[in-house]
């Protein structure tokens, strides 16, 4: 699955994650560390990305262009890179089935505080 984490996760999360992620990116490695929301929604979809963020400006972007690229929108608060890195692979199957629907464009992921 190939997906692009969003400036506001840390690009260490890729020594993170299970192999079916291996095709995954940074901002931080494709150079858009300073580039707008709408230019790294563009570069995803250019590159056949799904994003993924913790922040709704990307949703925002879906709803008004529609997808691709879709969106993984992580609803779980303030979580180390390790601690998101488990929820991407505690959902992989949930995430491949996301990517594989053509009438989905969100997917949210939202973890309670326990």
């Amino acid at each position: 699955m190939k997906l692009l984490f969003d400036q506001n996760i840390s690009h260490r999360i890729l020594n993170f994650l299970v192999e079916e992620y291996s095709s995954s990116s940074t901002v931080k490695q494709e150079n858009l560390m300073n580039a707008s929301d709408k230019e790294i929604w563009e570069y995803a979809k250019g590159n056949s990305y799904t994003i993924i963020t913790q922040d709704a400006d990307f949703n925002d972007l879906n709803s008004f262009y529609g997808f691709p690229p879709k969106i993984i929108w992580l609803r779980a608060g303030n979580l180390t890179t390790q601690a998101i890195a488990r929820l991407l692979n505690d959902y992989q199957k949930e995430v491949k089935e996301f990517i594989e629907n053509g009438k989905q464009g969100c997917l949210e992921i939202l973890e309670l505080k326990r």
